[in-house]
């Protein structure tokens, strides 16, 4: 089975970022990284029961860990997890 997230930064400074996340521009929630902890905090869960929100988030989750360790820190506007 194919994944697909979408994912779009909300909101970046030097301790955290905030993307929105889901499977579409219309059904989105929002999850946070701590740059320094390297942590990672549900801010918002899917609004749309069809779509179970812990799927979309642990894969949002591993594309912002690949941003974080493997591409340096770079947190592009818009990116996506596939598979």
């Amino acid at each position: 089975m194919a994944s697909y997230v979408l994912l779009l930064k909300e909101y970046e400074d030097d301790e955290t970022v905030v993307y929105r996340f889901g499977p579409n521009e219309n059904v989105m929630g929002k999850i946070e990284l701590n740059k320094f902890t390297r942590k990672f905090s549900e801010l918002e869960v899917l609004p749309n029961n069809n779509f179970p929100s812990a799927f979309y988030y642990e894969r949002a989750a591993q594309r912002l860990a690949v941003c974080l360790v493997r591409e340096g820190g770079v947190f592009p506007e818009r990116t996506a997890f596939e598979s």
